[in-house]
């Protein structure tokens, strides 16, 4: 099924340590050197010398080599977390993006020594506005949580200069990613819940209800958590409009939607683009995020500044005189590193095959469904787009509950799906395949869930027991979660 996996932890570095070893011999230092009282105050001064392991360099290295072996990512295993979109990301899109002359640029640099990269950022402003149906695009929001912030005060921008300040009211779907209604909190809305009928679409006589003068927006994602789309979306950015109340779609799920249909001609007014979801930029990790918005012209003047621009001579600059703006959302124009990425991503697929990409991603999801929808149930009937979500009800009345199904699959090499989410479904799985990952791959993971809903039926005990065969089996997840231990401790300390 998969490579073999390691069913023992190694020893921590720390744990090593052998007094003694030779240690390494580093030149002496070239300049002056003073005592360290003279350098800090004695309260920034540790009372005793760190605890350095003292290990030989061949076992540093097969530590570490060690633990990178232990990590799951998408370059070694299949990684279907619904409404993430974890693909592959193409090498040739990291290696263009740190070319010398992209990689050796510092922000305080004048622009017109950096003329390349705001050239490239132009054009992937240009790309996203025209993927999207939008007018402007700005890059600045660091990830796409912090892009629904940015959409949700320009939105705020926006009714507050046309003297509606009353509008303070954000309508989200019951299916909804859970950062929407943070966002709205953060930037001092209140959430309104919006329910799903039984297709799982936006209930509009709810929607109609909820409706008035004191909503500033709709937050949607299309297609929706469930892997549906929203085919009343017309309908419902009509009455928005109407009621003077913007549409602002979530873009976290765009990978299924890329040269098929733009959001800004179904009638969203501002949305965000998760570049990690759908363009190639790096997902997690730790590293520099891009979750860039797109806007309609009417909300453009809001967008936060610098805002790329060509001056009289035709060179291109960064500029702050935009008097309507809600100013600056992070430092200097984003993070150019991974907008780079997405860039060449675009650049290197073009229309046909940012089209092919959609297609792909759509016909993966629908081939899982078809191989397991007799196992499990739906969690609503129909095609699905590039996700789809099923429920292990059937396998909880025989005692295995979908966090079990998780933990099993993980002993079978297989990261396990989204989980209990959209909270809509009980006992959800969520499934989302990607357009990267080739019908071989696909099987194997419909062959383990095959597999797992048998082993249900007749030694239900095996998945309630998983993971046995990983270096750590079943976690306190509630312990963890509230009394983490963050960083390594002598025993008895």
């Amino acid at each position: 099924m998969s490579a073999p996996i390691r069913t023992e932890l190694e020893p921590l570095i720390f744990e090593m340590t052998r007094r003694g070893l030779p240690q390494e011999h580093l030149p002496g230092c070239d300049v002056p050197e003073k005592p360290l009282d003279a350098l800090l105050p004695k309260s920034a001064l540790a009372a005793t010398a760190p605890a350095i392991p003292e290990v030989g360099e061949l076992s540093v290295v097969r530590h570490f080599t060690r633990l990178s072996q232990l990590n799951f990512s998408v370059d070694t295993n299949f990684y279907p977390l619904g409404s993430c979109t974890m693909k592959y990301n193409p090498k040739t899109c990291d290696l263009l993006s740190i070319l010398p002359d992209f990689r050796w640029t510092h922000p305080y640099q004048d622009d017109r020594s950096v003329q390349g990269t705001l050239a490239a950022l132009e054009e992937l402003e240009a790309a996203l506005a025209e993927v999207s149906g939008m007018d402007a695009v700005s890059l600045q929001p660091a990830a796409g949580a912090q892009g629904e912030l940015t959409a949700l005060l320009v939105i705020k921008a926006y009714h507050e200069a046309r003297g509606q300040k009353q509008r303070t009211k954000v309508l989200i779907p019951d299916s909804a990613h859970g950062t929407n209604p943070a966002s709205c909190t953060i930037a001092g809305d209140e959430t309104i819940q919006l329910v799903s009928n039984r297709q799982g679409l936006v209930d509009l006589a709810d929607l109609d209800k909820k409706l008035d003068d004191t909503v500033a927006c709709l937050m949607i994602t299309n297609p929706n958590t469930l892997g549906i789309f929203e085919k009343q979306i017309g309908q419902i950015a009509g009455r928005l409009h109407d009621a003077g109340t913007l549409l602002y779609m979530d873009g976290a799920n765009l990978n299924a939607l890329l040269g098929q249909v733009r959001p800004g001609d179904f009638g969203v007014d501002v949305m965000h683009f998760n570049l990690h979801k759908t363009f190639a930029v790096p997902h997690g990790g730790g590293g520099p995020g891009a979750g860039p918005i797109g806007v309609k012209k009417h909300l453009e003047p809001f967008l936060p500044v610098p805002r790329i621009e060509k001056t009289s001579e035709g060179a291109l600059r960064l500029t702050e005189n935009r008097p309507q703006s809600i100013g600056r959302v992070r430092s200097f124009y984003g993070s150019t590193g991974a907008l780079l990425r997405a860039y060449v991503y675009i650049r290197q697929l073009g229309t046909t095959g940012l089209k092919q990409v959609s297609e792909n991603a759509v016909l993966n999801a629908n081939y899982l469904l078809a191989r397991l929808k007799g196992a499990y149930e739906l969690g609503f009937d129909g095609r699905c787009l590039h996700e789809f979500v099923l429920t292990a009800a059937k396998q909880k009345k025989e005692g295995v509950s979908a966090l079990d199904i998780a933990k099993r699959l993980l002993e079978m090499g297989f990261y396990a799906p989204t989980i209990y989410f959209p909270l809509i479904v009980s006992e959800a799985v969520m499934v989302e395949p990607t357009e990267t990952e080739s019908r071989r791959t696909l099987d194997r993971f419909a062959e383990a869930m095959l597999a797992i809903a048998q082993e249900v039926k007749t030694t239900p005990e095996r998945a309630r027991q998983a993971p046995t065969n990983l270096p750590v089996r079943r976690l306190d997840e509630v312990g963890a979660a509230r009394t983490p231990i963050l960083r390594w401790k002598r025993e008895g300390a």
